[in-house]
Formats: C-alpha cells, sequence, structure tokens
C-alpha cells in the first residue's frame, strides 16, 4: 500500500518536475538511419541517400528555443557528417557539422547531435556536407517556429508546405567525385527535382513516359506558407506558379517587407517562405516551375523541374506550355534588381518581441574588413582547385575546433589575408582570425563566369549592396545601411560583388564556403575563428561528451559498441534524467514522510 501511493505521488510530481524544467526550452528528438536506396527519380534506377527509408529526408520540426536532439546512424559506406544549414548553433560550433569543428562519424558508427535552436525562427535545411553527399540526397527541411507569445508578422496560414528544389544528375555521387577528381567539369545537370520527384510530363519530347512527379493538393479560398529550398548542386533556379503570385514573407530565419513576386530567382543554399493565396477559378491544375537560369536556355530545356498544384475542386488536368521564365536572358541587372528587393521588415518581431529593425547594424563600426575574390578553377601542384583570394583550402586532418581544445599546434594557419593574394595559388589551411564582438565587413567578390552563393555557419549577415564590375572602397556609398536582409546564403553575380556585415558574437570555429557544391569540394573555403579571450560557458559551452576524435587526436577515440550505441546515445540522456528525478523524488517523499 505504501509503495503504491508512492508511486501515485511519485508519478504526479514527476510530471510537474518535467513540466517545469522544460516549460521554457522543451526537448525535440529525432531518429535519422542514413542509408543507401534505389530510386529513379529521373526515370534511369540509381543510388540515392535516403533518411529513414526517405528521398528526400523528413522535416525537422522546432519551435525557437527548443533543445533539438537528432541520433544519425551511418548505414552508408563511408564517413558522413549531417550540417544544419542556417542553424546558428550559438556557443556550440561542435555540432556545426563540417570538418572544421567535427570529426566525421565511420560507417556503421551512430553519432547524437545536439543543439539548441536559441533565438531563432524560420525557414532552413540539412544536407550531409562530407564526399560530395549531397548530390545524391540525404537532404530535408528545418523549420523552427514561433513561440506563441510572439506574433507572426501575417495571420496563421491554413497550411505549411515544403518544397525542396534541385538540379539532378543521374550518376550517383561518388561518380560525380571521380569527374572532379580526374580534373574535369560536371557539364549540364540531367534534370531538377521537386521534392524528389521528377517533371510532370507536361512536354511528351522532353520529359519521358513514366516518371513520378509531385502533386501539392490545396483547397480553394486558403493562404498556404510554402518553404522553398534549393538544395541542388550549382544551378540558379526560377520558382514559379502558374496563374499566381508568390507573396515573399520570410528567408533564412528574417522577415521580409511582403512584396508579390510571380517569380523568384533562388540560388543554390537558399530558402524562402511564400504566402500563396489559392484565389484561382481551378480550370484545371496549375504547373508548379523551377527552372535553371543565367544559361542557354535553348540547351537546357531538359533541366526543368515541374510540379503540380491541384485545387480540391480542380476540373482538369494541367496541360499547355510552361509560364514563362523572364525574359533577361541577355539582360544581366532584372536579376540583381529582383535580388536587391528583398528587404528586412524592420517592424515585425523575429524570435524575440523586439522588432528586428531594433538592431541597427548601419549605425555600428566596421572592425575588419576582408575582400574575398574567387576565379574559375586553377591547377595547382598539377591538380584541378577552386580558390578564395588566392587559396584553395585544405581540411585538416584533425578539426580546428579540436585542434584549440587540445592547444595542438601545426594544424591551421591564422593568416588568412584581408586582400587577395598577388602570387600563385596556394592549398593551405588558412583561416580567418575573426575578433570577438567585432563588426566584419566582407566583400564576395565573383571573378568566375558563373553564379556562385556563399554561406556563413554561425551567424546571419547583413547583405548591404551588390553591384556588378569590382568593389571599390567608393562602393560603400551605395550601401543599404537600414534594412538589408539578415540571411546566412548570399548569391553574388557573376563578374560582380555582394558585401556583408557580421556582428561577430558567436564565439567558435565557423565554415566560410561557396555553396556551389563542386567548387566547395574542390577547395572554395575558409574558416572564421571568433575566441573569446576570456574563456567562459556563457559564450562558448564545453566540448560535447560525446565528441569524437581523429587525426592526430585518433588515439582518444574508444571504439563503439555498435550493437548498443542507439541506446547508449538516445537512452541515456534520458535516462540520466529519470534516475535525477526519481532520487530527487525518492528524498522528497522520504522527508515528507
Amino acid at each position: 500500500m505504501a509503495l503504491s501511493r508512492f508511486w501515485g505521488w511519485f508519478l504526479i510530481h514527476i510530471a510537474l518536475f518535467l513540466s517545469l524544467c522544460y516549460a521554457e526550452d522543451p526537448f525535440v528528438f529525432y531518429d535519422f538511419e542514413v542509408t543507401y536506396i534505389t530510386a529513379s527519380p529521373l526515370g534511369v534506377p540509381q543510388q540515392v541517400i535516403a533518411i529513414n527509408n526517405k528521398f528526400p529526408g523528413p522535416t525537422i520540426n522546432s519551435t525557437t528555443n527548443n533543445n533539438v536532439v537528432i541520433n544519425v546512424r551511418n548505414k552508408l559506406d563511408e564517413s558522413l557528417l549531417m550540417h544544419w544549414s542556417g542553424i546558428q548553433q550559438r556557443r556550440s560550433s561542435w555540432q556545426d557539422g563540417v570538418l572544421g569543428t567535427n570529426c566525421p562519424i565511420p560507417p556503421k558508427w551512430n553519432w547524437t547531435y545536439q543543439f539548441q535552436v536559441k533565438d531563432q525562427i524560420g525557414s532552413f535545411f540539412y544536407f550531409p556536407s562530407l564526399h560530395f553527399q549531397r548530390a545524391a540526397g540525404g537532404f530535408g527541411s528545418f523549420i523552427i517556429n514561433n513561440r506563441p507569445i510572439i506574433p507572426i508578422p501575417f495571420d496563421t496560414p491554413d497550411g505549411d508546405i515544403v518544397i525542396l528544389i534541385g538540379d539532378w544528375y543521374t550518376r550517383n555521387h561518388t561518380a560525380l567525385r571521380k569527374v572532379l577528381d580526374a580534373g574535369k567539369g560536371l557539364g549540364m545537370p540531367d534534370g531538377v527535382l521537386i521534392n524528389g520527384k521528377g517533371p510532370y510530363r507536361y512536354n511528351d519530347t522532353l520529359v519521358p513516359d513514366g516518371i513520378e512527379y509531385e502533386t501539392i493538393n490545396v483547397h480553394p479560398g486558403k493562404t498556404y506558407r510554402l518553404r522553398v529550398h534549393n538544395v541542388g548542386i550549382s544551378t540558379s533556379l526560377n520558382f514559379r506558379i502558374q496563374s499566381h503570385n508568390l507573396l515573399l514573407a520570410e528567408s533564412e530565419g528574417s522577415y521580409t517587407v511582403q512584396q508579390n513576386y510571380t517569380s523568384l530567382d533562388i540560388h543554390v543554399g537558399q530558402s524562402y517562405s511564400f504566402l500563396l493565396s489559392t484565389d484561382q477559378n481551378a480550370s484545371s491544375d496549375y504547373y508548379i516551375v523551377a527552372s535553371a537560369r543565367f544559361v542557354n536556355e535553348s540547351q537546357w530545356k531538359q533541366v526543368t523541374g515541374v510540379a503540380i498544384l491541384r485545387y480540391s475542386n480542380s476540373k482538369g488536368k494541367a496541360s499547355g506550355p510552361l509560364p514563362d521564365p523572364p525574359q533577361d536572358e541577355f539582360d544581366k541587372t532584372f536579376s540583381m534588381n529582383q535580388a536587391r528587393s528583398i528587404r528586412w521588415n524592420v517592424s515585425a518581431s523575429g524570435a524575440r518581441p523586439n522588432p528586428q529593425g531594433s538592431f541597427r547594424y548601419g549605425s555600428i563600426n566596421v572592425t575588419e574588413v576582408y575582400v574575398l575574390r574567387n576565379k574559375p578553377p586553377e591547377t595547382i601542384d598539377g591538380k584541378r582547385r577552386a580558390t578564395l583570394s588566392g587559396i584553395s583550402f585544405v581540411n585538416p586532418a584533425t578539426p580546428i575546433r579540436l585542434a584549440d581544445q587540445y592547444k595542438i599546434k601545426g594544424v591551421y594557419k591564422l593568416d588568412f589575408p584581408n586582400k587577395p593574394l598577388t602570387g600563385a595559388p596556394k592549398m593551405e589551411t588558412s583561416v580567418i582570425n575573426g575578433t570577438f564582438r567585432g563588426f566584419m565587413e566582407v566583400i564576395l567578390q565573383n571573378n568566375d563566369t558563373k553564379m556562385h552563393t556563399y554561406h556563413m555557419s554561425g551567424y546571419a549577415f547583413f547583405v548591404v549592396g551588390m553591384d556588378y564590375g569590382e568593389w571599390s572602397e567608393n562602393s560603400r556609398g551605395t550601401y543599404n545601411k537600414w534594412d538589408g536582409i539578415a540571411r546566412s546564403t548570399t548569391q553574388v553575380y557573376p563578374g560582380a560583388w555582394t558585401a556583408i556585415l557580421i556582428s561577430l558574437d558567436n564565439v567558435g570555429v565557423w565554415n566560410l564556403r561557396t555553396e556551389n557544391l563542386d567548387s566547395w569540394y574542390l577547395g572554395q573555403e575558409t574558416y572564421v575563428r571568433v575566441v573569446n579571450p576570456e574563456a567562459t560557458n556563457k559564450t562558448e559551452l564545453p566540448m560535447p561528451d560525446n565528441a569524437l576524435f581523429c587525426g592526430a587526436l585518433s588515439k582518444l577515440q574508444k571504439p563503439q559498441d555498435v550493437s548498443s550505441s542507439l541506446a547508449t546515445s538516445i537512452i541515456e540522456g534520458r535516462s540520466k534524467l529519470f534516475f535525477t528525478v526519481l532520487m530527487i523524488a525518492s528524498t522528497l517523499f522520504l522527508v515528507s514522510r
């Protein structure tokens, strides 16, 4: 009887205890089993990377300040890291999932990521960051919802729809890697996928029969939030929906000034939220199109993704020609002017109650300036390599952050130049020395002939200017110092520059790279190292207990018991909490008697 009274009392109090523990910052748990499966998105059977047997992978759904726990089981035949693109990993670059901060997860091993989506909202995605694996899949969306107490700057949508677009090759990622290793380019993609599926057969000549396509079902008279991500390899895509406007509302964690677009260019690695009003008469289904940009359109017609928007009262199938893309094949200014029109909604609340515009970035003094110039690939030591400012990055065997933790010398050089090198290009592990709480200006100068997008981990930077030609100090007179969009990935047009401002308030080692997967693979990246001279857990969390070791520290790595590793990683954390609460509850029960 006393025992039953105890358990009744205990269950009531454990519920109260857990509600107090997690009332502010709850946990969300995900299990990722990463495997190969066979799929035929363009009608050709090929090996793709699936998560939990799904291609694309499942959506991670979280809310501001949630603690996200993702156990990744690597069932590939090569090492793996998962990168959470745009998730800032406040105080914890340990969880970023790139080689500068993490040792790879070996085949047949698992590793558990745990991080807080601190003070963030918005639309992001994840992908595998090693070995060109993103070209085979393994990607999915990552949503951070507002907390209920923070208003969103539009009426609550009637539905939330994820759309993943990207160029695609029917060769698997290992074959594509060999092409690059042989010093060649990848050539034209075989198509564009929408949510992992090939194009609707809008044209019998261009699209073979039997290809599975994506259908998005909606009801008339509603408003839907579309979260669109370009998860592809290197192709900018124009996104549009036949007979519908796209009301832009958010980009990579920042609410935008709401503007209607008939179409929008979405570059590799970028994410946008649109509000779609289903206000058409549904005389037939409607085309959803993602087509290649800045290419010879007559030769690239096959590089077009087509899905279907179907109203519940639709009267027939979509037919006829696709809606036209922008008619600007020889006009360089249309797309750039469109990009400049994307502005920060300074009066909207983001993750916090205060308006986004209360951070007046335009009035902060710049403390350091870096001009990063890229060129077409060059030959260095007999190898075809891509460079930033004349340096092709070489990933060290020991991750930079781990080398700092254990004070290992010679792993990298803290000497990345402020301006492009004037001599011959070189291969180095050269890192930018960022100043904690500094304010950095970065000019991305694209002297290549193709579009590039650049991403920085750990931060949302302010896109303050872009133009054609060479950047000069006089270019600062054109900067937008009030409502430039804050995001983590920005485009840089060929023969042009883009300027960004970064508030270096997040301690860690942060990847700065091109999102064009071929150029990234060939070395077009670096890292920004931001160190607080006063070591404290308030600015950087301790190294996680489950950190993997490699390179110069490989002797510290204990073998993993694969058969029990899942239980160890996920259940262990919950068990520790349970037994802690059990001990507290038992003590309180005995005292109460």
